[in-house]
């Protein structure tokens, strides 16, 4: 059997930065090259970044992607690097004139094998995904060919993303084209469980398509989308070759013994209607040599762990990619705040870590001592600015009272964050977990001000689970645990009026976050949730919260995705809206 030495790069992009991601694909296969890859793949549209979003619909910024392959294809010649076969993931169009129901210029999610300069061979993704956070049928068309390339002696099968995700297609396809390999390039958002379902699918197409199969993935963040790399490729039986690790930049290389590419190219029609396209580069076999790659398998994340990691990727690639230098965060001494600053400091380091305790008259000295505390054992910047004269001139002015006074607190400390944010320039990051977001259960113009919000898809339950694993991750390298056991220990609290607690308005929220995790993320209806053992009165109340409070969420800031379904493009429902479940 031919020996074959595959380069998966698993690399972040930036939307939009066309030569800087055109750099590290340069930088990557060169790194690939010198250590003898026969074929080099990297992440789907990995030239543009994704996901471009409404860019797709701009002639300018396809032109742009256009020009920019055939101009990294000629680069990668001029520098040493044309022999080696590269596959990229980028922004093209259908030369198909614009049909009704089609997005406007008929664009498509492509990915071309460059070769001596030269683009020779383009595809469109076929499958394509409406669904969470993705509505490509409203930007892209899909392909409608099974690309095949013959790389020394060895017939490669290519795919993108949801081509392997959904039935049919290429995956059967590359069967009936007799590849020896399938290589599939993916931007596939993170989200918990995930690394355990696609490896499940990825065994699963490889047995389906009869041939090893090649999972290269993105790592980074876009927006409040994450990407969590793991690469992988796996036998014709489904037994795992090689895995990369979660979370990093890296190229996975590995030697595998493939099966030869039959005398005559395959053609002809596939399934799903596909016309086999078939393009040789290489027919023969490359001459025998040592095997240096047999392929390493990356060990996996605990779940805590890889959660975290994901909400300290999100935060370093909005703050960095979007041109920040710093970060501010208003310390109450809470469990919140506390676990975003330490998100912060693993982010970006504490140096670039501001932080303003607040204090009010209801704030209590141990909410104080324990901001204090945060910052002296993160290193991060604390100051404090004392509320009170701010407070009394309003209450003077405008006599409020009961919530209203409670909200005029937070508000107060919203405006005073933002404030420094515009005249020093750190960029704020507003503590709302998922549980507050899902009730409603935060002020608008107060604790929701920001311009990211790293916990946003956290449910409170979980902000406690991540806080203390992070403080044991912390103690098992004999590092100083960078949260004050006290803000994990004692009762939540707003300290918005005298011995205030969150559960004067909530439920515990292990209760909560069951209820919601069944109502946000499953769409369960009030029935259902009853069926599981719950009290029907309470669920009708947390169900008339969340619906009540879509309004505040559509005004929150964006921030990391971890679950199923996060708040914003994954869940979207009317504002005006007198549908509510009942019992």
């Amino acid at each position: 059997m031919p020996q074959f030495r595959l380069a998966l790069n698993q690399i972040d992009a930036t939307v939009g930065d066309l030569a800087g991601n055109a750099d590290a694909v340069v930088h990557w296969t060169r790194h690939a090259a010198d250590r003898g890859a026969h074929f080099v793949a990297f992440p789907e549209m990995v030239l543009t970044g994704y996901p471009v979003e409404d860019l797709a619909l701009r002639s300018s910024f396809v032109e742009a992607s256009c020009a920019a392959l055939r101009a990294l294809a000629g680069r990668l010649a001029a520098e040493g690097l044309g022999e080696t076969p590269v596959l990229v993931g980028y922004l093209d169009r259908s030369g198909e004139r614009h049909r009704y129901g089609q997005p406007a210029g008929s664009p498509k999610d492509a990915a071309a094998v460059l070769h001596r300069g030269e683009v020779v061979l383009s595809f469109a993704k076929h499958h394509l995904p409406n669904y969470g956070v993705f509505d490509e049928f409203r930007y892209f068309v899909p392909g409608d060919t099974m690309p095949v390339v013959r790389v020394a002696g060895v017939d490669v099968a290519l795919a993108i993303c949801e081509d392997l995700w959904q039935d049919g297609g290429r995956v059967p396809s590359a069967r009936i084209a007799g590849a020896g390999l399938l290589v599939t390039v993916n931007a596939s958002p993170y989200e918990l469980n995930k690394d355990d379902t696609r490896l499940d699918l990825v065994r699963k197409r490889a047995q389906e398509a009869g041939c090893t199969t090649a999972y290269v993935a993105m790592t980074g963040g876009q927006d409040e989308l994450v990407y969590d790399g793991d690469s992988i490729v796996v036998d014709a039986r489904g037994e795992v070759v090689a895995r990369a690790a979660q979370f990093t930049e890296e190229c996975l290389l590995v030697d595998l013994d493939l099966p030869a590419a039959a005398a005559r190219p395959p053609a002809g029609i596939a399934d799903d209607g596909l016309r086999i396209e078939h393009v040789t580069l290489s027919a023969e076999p490359v001459a025998p040599y040592p095997r240096r790659y047999p392929g390493v398998v990356a060990d996996r994340l605990s779940d805590e762990e890889e959660m975290y990691t994901a909400l300290v990727t999100g935060l370093r690639a909005y703050v960095e990619k979007n041109g920040f230098g710093s970060v501010l965060v208003g310390l109450s001494g809470g469990i919140d705040s506390s676990l975003v600053a330490a998100v912060a400091c693993d982010a970006l380091g504490p140096d670039q870590v501001y932080g303003i305790s607040m204090p009010s008259r209801y704030s209590s000295q141990h909410s104080r001592d324990d901001a204090a505390e945060l910052a002296r054992r993160t290193g991060l910047h604390l100051r404090s600015v004392p509320i009170g004269p701010m407070f009394d001139a309003y209450m003077e002015s405008l006599g409020l009272a009961g919530l209203a006074e409670e909200n005029l607190q937070s508000r107060l400390r919203g405006t005073l964050l933002m404030a420094v944010s515009n005249q020093e320039g750190p960029l704020v990051l507003a503590p709302g977990n998922k549980s507050e977001l899902a009730v409603g259960y935060s002020t608008l113009y107060g604790d929701s001000v920001g311009a990211y919000g790293p916990i946003k898809d956290v449910y409170k339950s979980v902000v406690f689970r991540l806080a203390k694993w992070r403080n044991a991750a912390a103690a098992e390298r004999n590092e100083i645990p960078p949260i004050p056991e006290n803000s994990i220990s004692k009762p939540p609290s707003a300290e918005l009026r005298p011995d205030q607690l969150d559960t004067d308005s909530l439920p515990d929220y292990d209760v909560l976050d069951a209820i919601l995790e069944l109502y946000v993320d499953r769409d369960h209806g009030s029935a259902q949730i009853v069926a599981r053992g719950y009290d029907p009165e309470l669920v009708e109340r947390v169900l008339r919260m969340v619906d009540t409070a879509e309004y505040k969420r559509r005004q929150y800031p964006p921030g990391t995705k971890i679950s199923p379904k996060g708040f914003g493009k994954d869940r979207r429902l009317p504002i005006t809206n007198r549908w509510r479940e009942r019992v």
